[in-house]
């Protein structure tokens, strides 16, 4: 199994592990090597199509334990049964664990099974913080053991499920690397290194220039290989809907100055998200297409869906057995089977199809904002004044997700506010300590503090669930970080 690294004699145990071994974990992500195609019992030629799924875990981290301390919501939930629909707190936690159980049962029982899962940093520290070792080891089973490669793909995300659009700039790095911190901690280097695709939080991909561009630039920079987007997230370079929603598209990103980036997306086509994947609908569909033409090659379609693990009914009641049943009927499909992101993409590699040979895609309503601009005359100025002519009529710049009805900003002055207030103050703070002492800022007991409250306080939940107990999480949060950066990082 991977070795963990242990965090240093002086770290406090009691908080997540955020941050500190930045050096050797971008030095993973600087490596070009497929890390499933050696392991992959697939072949491309053989196939029609393939399916995709991935299951998306959270629990926010909220300051209601005994005298206000942090503790995961899951844990709050155990503790006061009788609020609202805590009594789902056993079935939450089985949900976090059972994959742990079916993928070794179906693997034994001959079938050729996928997942890919994106656990927040709340949930994971939450767990940690519950002492659920059981679902910890399980997934420690699934995740580290060889036998279990390809089929369990983790993806990345951002520590603290903030929404990208309403997420500061600077912050946006410091999810995607206290995520990756979080993880090494409880799984290690070794399985960090399989770790290529990214789960957007609500799949809420920013449409703003600068926020696209910081957000691809961060994630490559991280060692990402691609992210899965919402299929109404993104539109053609002509501003048309995508036409070939089973291929993967390369997603190209353009700041205020005209500088521009790409990344690999693979596309969540629009539905009922639980009911698709509770029901293994993205199965049923792969059967209804066959092999499309890019550049001079075919290659099988991807139907690729990503939904919650835990919430509601049908996947807490209805997905283990359609999830079960689908793995065995798929043993009598020839030309069908599941693919895990990653997998296929390096499958699609060595055979000679790369980024470059996908079409090409751009945010929603970017296509609007360039055309309102002279191409090779972009400035911050002229993009800033565009979209505000541009908003005028509607057509807004903070975004889309899988929650295309609610805005993530509008009417939360008293959750954005604060919360923009505090990485202000994070960030500043940071540059006063000198030049020579920042490279062990990551070891003072006041920063770290000052870290792990700004990234929970950008957690979507205190604005998804809106005004009242969870707007007070998030004031008191916002104070509690302020005290730490008071105390001073020196």
């Amino acid at each position: 199994m991977s070795a963990v690294i242990s965090p240093p004699a002086t770290y406090n145990q009691s908080l997540p592990t955020l941050c500190g071994w930045e050096s050797s974990i971008q030095e993973i992500g600087q490596s070009d090597q497929p890390v499933f195609l050696e392991r992959s019992n697939l072949d491309l030629q053989d196939l029609s199509a393939g399916f995709a799924i991935a299951l998306h875990m959270h629990q926010p981290t909220i300051p209601a334990g005994p005298e206000g301390q942090l503790i995961g919501h899951l844990q709050y939930m155990f503790e006061h049964h009788y609020e609202g629909d805590n009594h789902n707190a056993g079935p939450f936690a089985y949900c976090y664990a059972r994959m742990g159980d079916f993928i070794p049962e179906l693997i034994d029982q001959g079938c050729n099974p996928r997942i890919m899962l994106d656990y927040s940093g709340n949930l994971l520290w939450g767990l940690q913080q519950m002492g659920r070792n059981d679902i910890i080891d399980k997934l420690k089973g699934i995740t580290c053991d060889p036998r279990y490669q390809p089929y369990v793909e983790w993806l990345g995300t951002f520590w603290g499920h903030a929404v990208a659009a309403a997420t500061p700039l600077p912050d946006i790095k410091l999810h995607i690397q206290a995520w990756q911190h979080q993880f090494v901690s409880i799984f290690g280097l070794e399985a960090l290194k399989r770790v290529r695709g990214f789960s957007l939080p609500e799949m809420q991909l920013p449409n703003h220039p600068d926020a696209l561009y910081t957000l691809v630039s961060a994630l490559k920079e991280s060692g990402y290989r691609w992210v899965m987007v919402q299929e109404h997230t993104i539109e053609t370079l002509a501003g048309e809907g995508i036409r070939q929603p089973h291929v993967p598209h390369r997603l190209i990103a353009r700041n205020s100055h005209g500088e521009e980036i790409s990344i690999t997306v693979l596309i969540k086509t629009q539905g009922s998200d639980t009911k698709l994947i509770g029901q293994m609908q993205p199965f049923y569909e792969a059967k209804t297409l066959d092999q499309v033409t890019i550049g001079n090659q075919s290659i099988p379609p991807l139907v690729s869906q990503i939904s919650d693990g835990e919430n509601g009914g049908v996947m807490m009641n209805e997905f283990p057995g359609a999830f079960k049943r689908a793995w065995h009927e798929s043993q009598h499909e020839r030309n069908i089977t599941g693919i895990n992101g990653t997998e296929y993409l390096e499958l699609l590699g060595a055979a000679g199809i790369t980024e470059s040979d996908f079409p090409s895609c751009q945010a929603i309503g970017q296509h609007h904002l360039w055309q309102a601009l002279e191409s090779d005359d972009i400035t911050p100025e002229k993009v800033h004044s565009a979209i505000s002519t541009l908003s005028e009529n509607h057509i807004t710049f903070s975004g889309g997700s899988w929650t295309n009805e609610r805005s993530w900003i509008d009417g939360y002055d008293n959750v954005v506010g604060p919360m923009e207030r505090l990485s202000a103050r994070l960030h500043q703070a940071t540059e006063q300590v000198p030049a020579a002492q920042r490279p062990h800022l990551v070891m003072n007991a006041n920063y770290r503090q000052a870290l792990l409250y700004n990234l929970i306080l950008q957690t979507s939940c205190f604005r998804y669930w809106g005004q009242g107990q969870w707007t007070d999480y998030a004031r008191t949060l916002y104070q509690r970080g302020c005290e730490f950066i008071e105390r001073g990082f020196a």
